[in-house]
Parts: C-alpha cells; sequence; structure tokens
C-alpha cells in the first residue's frame, strides 16, 4: 500500500481552500455579468486554476465535471501552438477548435495568464458555452464540422490588454446573436481580471513566487490518495455493452476494464465506428474527460478535482471510432453519445463499486428557441430539462436532476421573460422510473407554446426515445422519452419552424431501476404511492 507524504497538512488545506475560494468568486461573477441564459443561468461553464504548465490546481466548486478535466489539456495545446515565451501579462487566448478544446464549436476556451513579478506563474481557463457560432445553429444532422460553424484556432483575443478588434469582428460577424456572444466573452475577461487580482493578494499574502511547488504537492497527494482507492479493488477485467440512441442508426458503447494494482485500463475497442449522417462523433478530449466522472464519483467523491487525481486511469478508444472521431467528422451533438459513457462505466463495474454503482439515468434534453420577437428583437434562449436519475445499489434515484453533469436549469420565468413561449406545464410523471429494489428517479413532462404573432426556430435534442435508460442487478429500466408536436409524436429533431400557437411536449426518460423490483421494502411501496409517484396498477404490475 502506498503511503501518502502530506507536508504540513493544515497550511496546504487553507491555501488550497483559499484558491478554490478565489475560483468560486470567478465563477459568481461570471453568472452576474454573462449575457446568455446557457451561461447565466444554465451554468454551462467551468472555471479552472492552472499552473504555468497548465496543469489544473483546482476549480469552482460548481464547475461541469467534464470541463474540469479538458481545461488542462486544452490550456497545454493552447501554450504549445502559441509558444510560452509569446505569452505576454494582459493577453487573453482563446479557441473553440473541438480537437482542442470541449468537443464542439460552442464551447470556447479561454486562457489568461498570470504574472508576478515579471514572471508567468500560472492560468486562469474558462470553458463556456456561448449562444451562437453562426453554421447551421445546432441542427443534428450534419456532414462535417464545416457546416457547424465558426472554428477558431488558438488566438489571442486580447493583446496585452488590448482587445484584438480583428478577431472580436470575426467572431461578432460570424454569430446570429453577437451582443450575448461578445458579451459573454467580455464578461469572462472581466472575471478573469478579477482572478489575476486575487491571486496577487494570495501570492502577496504567502510570500510566493510560483504555483510550481504548492501544485506539485497537490497532484502527487490527490494521485497517492487515487491510488490507494483503486489498490483496494478487485484485479480483473471487466467488460459490458450499451446499445444507445445515435439518431438514424442504433449506436453501440462496447467498453473493457482493467484493474491492475494501482491503475486503471479502459478501453473502447469494439464501440460503434465514427458517422457522417449526424453530429454525434465524440473527440477524444470528450471521451476522456466523460471517463474521468464516474471514477471520481464512485472513489474519490471528496477530493477536489486536479491533474494529479485522474493519473491512474488510463483511456483509449481507437481512432475513427464513435469515441474518438477524426476531423473532419461533425461534433455539435456529442453529448447524446458521451453522456451514456457513465453507464457503460456503472455497467462493468457495479459489482466493483458496491454502493456506488449507479443504473442509467434519463439525459439532459438541450431544448433551444431564437429568432426575432414581435418587436424585432433578436433572441435566442436555452433550458436544459433532465430526466430522472438511476437509482443505486441502496438509494432510489433522484427526480429530475442534471447528470452526469451539473448543469441548472433555466428558470422558466427566465426563458418566458427573454423569449415568447409559455411553458403550459412541468409536472413529474408517475411510473415513469424503473421499478427495482431501489427504485429509479421519475421523469418530467414539460408543454411549451409559441405565444408570438411570428414563427420562430426550435431546436431540441431528445435522448433515450429508443433505448431507455437500463436497469442494473434485475433492476427494470425507466420509460422512454417523447416528443408531441402538436398532437402527433416526432421521431426526427432537426431545427423546426415553431408556429404561432404551436405547442410541444418533452416527455422525458425516468432513472432505471437497481435490485430486483419484488425485493423493495413495504414501506417504501407505501410511501411511493402516498406520494403519488407510482400507482396501485403499476405497483401490482412490478412489486406482487
Amino acid at each position: 500500500m502506498k503511503k501518502v507524504h502530506v507536508q504540513d497538512p493544515i497550511d496546504l488545506e487553507i491555501k488550497w481552500q483559499r484558491l478554490i475560494a478565489i475560483m468560486d468568486e470567478i465563477d459568481n461573477a461570471t453568472i452576474k455579468t454573462a449575457f446568455s441564459t446557457i451561461v447565466s443561468d444554465s451554468h454551462d461553464f467551468a472555471c479552472i486554476l492552472l499552473d504555468s504548465n497548465g496543469n489544473s490546481i483546482c476549480q469552482s466548486s460548481f464547475s461541469p465535471p467534464d470541463f474540469c478535466v479538458i481545461i488542462p489539456s486544452t490550456a497545454r495545446k493552447i501554450i504549445n501552438k502559441i509558444g510560452k515565451e509569446n505569452i505576454n501579462d494582459g493577453d487573453v487566448l482563446v479557441t473553440n477548435d473541438p480537437w482542442i478544446a470541449a468537443g464542439h464549436l460552442p464551447d470556447y476556451a479561454i486562457l489568461t495568464p498570470i504574472f508576478f513579478k515579471n514572471k508567468l506563474i500560472g492560468f486562469i481557463g474558462t470553458i463556456a458555452h456561448l449562444a451562437d457560432v453562426g453554421g447551421h445553429n445546432g441542427d443534428i444532422i450534419a456532414n462535417d464540422v464545416y457546416t457547424e460553424g465558426l472554428c477558431i484556432p488558438p488566438s489571442k483575443l486580447v493583446k496585452k490588454s488590448f482587445e484584438n478588434n480583428f478577431l472580436f469582428n470575426i467572431i461578432s460577424n460570424n454569430t446570429r446573436v453577437p451582443d450575448l456572444v461578445i458579451g459573454d466573452l467580455r464578461a469572462i475577461i472581466g472575471t478573469h481580471k478579477l482572478g489575476k487580482n486575487r491571486i496577487e493578494e494570495f501570492f502577496n499574502d504567502y510570500k510566493l513566487n510560483n504555483f510550481i511547488k504548492l501544485s506539485s504537492v497537490i497532484m502527487g497527494n490527490s494521485e497517492e490518495l487515487l491510488r490507494n482507492k483503486i489498490y483496494k479493488l478487485k484485479n480483473g477485467v471487466y467488460k459490458y455493452n450499451l446499445n444507445i440512441d445515435g439518431y438514424f442508426d442504433i449506436v453501440t458503447l462496447n467498453v473493457s476494464i482493467k484493474i491492475s494494482d494501482y491503475d486503471i485500463y479502459v478501453d473502447y475497442t469494439g464501440s460503434s465506428t465514427q458517422t457522417h449522417r449526424a453530429s454525434i462523433n465524440c473527440v477524444y478530449n470528450v471521451t476522456h474527460s466523460s471517463t474521468m466522472y464516474p471514477f471520481k464519483c464512485a472513489l474519490a467523491p471528496n477530493i477536489p478535482n486536479n491533474t494529479g487525481l485522474f493519473k491512474p486511469i488510463h483511456v483509449f478508444a481507437p481512432k475513427g471510432s464513435i469515441l474518438n472521431t477524426t476531423f473532419p467528422h461533425p461534433v455539435q451533438a456529442r453529448a447524446k453519445t458521451t453522456n451514456n459513457i457513465n453507464q457503460v462505466i456503472f455497467g462493468a463495474l457495479s459489482d466493483v463499486f458496491g454502493e456506488y454503482s449507479q443504473a442509467g439515468s434519463g439525459s439532459i434534453w438541450p431544448f433551444s428557441v431564437f429568432g426575432t420577437d414581435d418587436s424585432d428583437n433578436t433572441f435566442s434562449c436555452h433550458i436544459l430539462p433532465h430526466g430522472g436519475r438511476g437509482a443505486m445499489k441502496n438509494m432510489d434515484g433522484l427526480l429530475p436532476i442534471a447528470f452526469p453533469h451539473n448543469s441548472v436549469v433555466t428558470p422558466i420565468e427566465i426563458m418566458e421573460l427573454k423569449s415568447p413561449v409559455i411553458f403550459e406545464m412541468k409536472k413529474l410523471i408517475p411510473n415513469s422510473g424503473g421499478p427495482g429494489k431501489y427504485r429509479g428517479g421519475l421523469s418530467q413532462q414539460i408543454n411549451i407554446k409559441n405565444i408570438s404573432d411570428k414563427t420562430i426556430k426550435a431546436r431540441i435534442r431528445p435522448d433515450k426515445i429508443v433505448c431507455e435508460p437500463k436497469g442494473l442487478n434485475n433492476g427494470l429500466p425507466g420509460i422512454r422519452g417523447k416528443v408531441i408536436y402538436n398532437g402527433h409524436e416526432i421521431r426526427e429533431f432537426p431545427i423546426f419552424d415553431f408556429k404561432p400557437n404551436d405547442k410541444i411536449e418533452l416527455i422525458l426518460p425516468g432513472g432505471a431501476g437497481h435490485g430486483n423490483p419484488k425485493d423493495r421494502s413495504k414501506k417504501d411501496i407505501n410511501k411511493d404511492l402516498e406520494l403519488g409517484y407510482i400507482t396501485e396498477e403499476h405497483c401490482k404490475s412490478y412489486y406482487h
């Protein structure tokens, strides 16, 4: 067993928590200053502190887990492309290249260098989902990445404290909502300035000259803690495969996981090949980050993320597969695929993870409306509703909640204020959670109506409408999702005209059950009946 060595653990914890607090302050400032609903309300962004080599030290407490793993590798690629010697105080670096950053064009990576006493000591990194990047505006049907919008290679958005007007103009001229996009970029630049000031105060208070020693200790301790957790697991090879919706065709995710002493090797050989028919392909960056999250949940839930934490986990996905797509395959809707990676990991390691194993969850269904309202004002609004969460070995699945992300549902009042739609209904669906010893989380139904006199555009990206969330250990699946448009179920989801008085009903998938339904306690069954989570008929069918 490896021994964790911590030098002055109290001092380390004080410094570490102060740095996390600085990232939380940047996070909160971003929410308050951003322009778009996807950033300010849905919280589709992350803030990370990195050392001068691009290794993550800490993140904000609210950052989406996938971004937290991606930002360090993105930072290193940007630094290598631009050259550390060419980075100056006052610069702000940017890219949205999917193969460098977060896997699709709307996710912009913004990197601000931190200088102290004229020396580069680190970076503040943010990945944020911007409201619109041109192209086909997020349509899932695409043949290549060129149709999906503007791609910015690693560049300087700000040069020595002066905005790069040429680049700002390119971005502004290639979006339908320049006020939102440029507003969000400037908000992030401003919050990074706040963070730089706080880091300078930190260095002065502790009389530090660089992050290298602190970063090394944090990463080293985190790595050893995780290796010790892995060492307690049973060595072996564990396999699982899962069919998921895809778009035109069913997609298979196949995994083989080898646990070997202090390391874990994850191999996705056998998964479906990449496709030119729909934008559901995943770059390796996103596959890698999505793989880390279930291990983080099960093995290290209380250890803050940093680069060292993920060193013991090694991920391989064959080049040209749907989990390691090659340029220029379309990638806009990559989350339809990567949001299911956690399910194959939990499926393969359900016995190994024990109480932390989780059945399949209902997905996030990104829904957006955009266009011009009755006053000819341009708008673009997003909401990220969730299905029910999968049950665990000793706990019912949670009611609709984001998983495997921690995105926030834009408040209905904000959507109705900023776009010409009204939400006529938002309710839990009885019997939607998969039966099991522990029941899957209930899903929800959301009814939306266009109340303007104009036809606007709408986009919905559903999941699990063909392949339902899968149960574990004899637990049963949650319900499949459905999309009802003007009373008729639809199964294809390009961007569509949302006409005056048209209605769309979103029936999201339910979380799957864990364990045999016949083993569910009478107390839990009666509580579900009392709360209206299940009906008497459903109870008789599955629990008696």
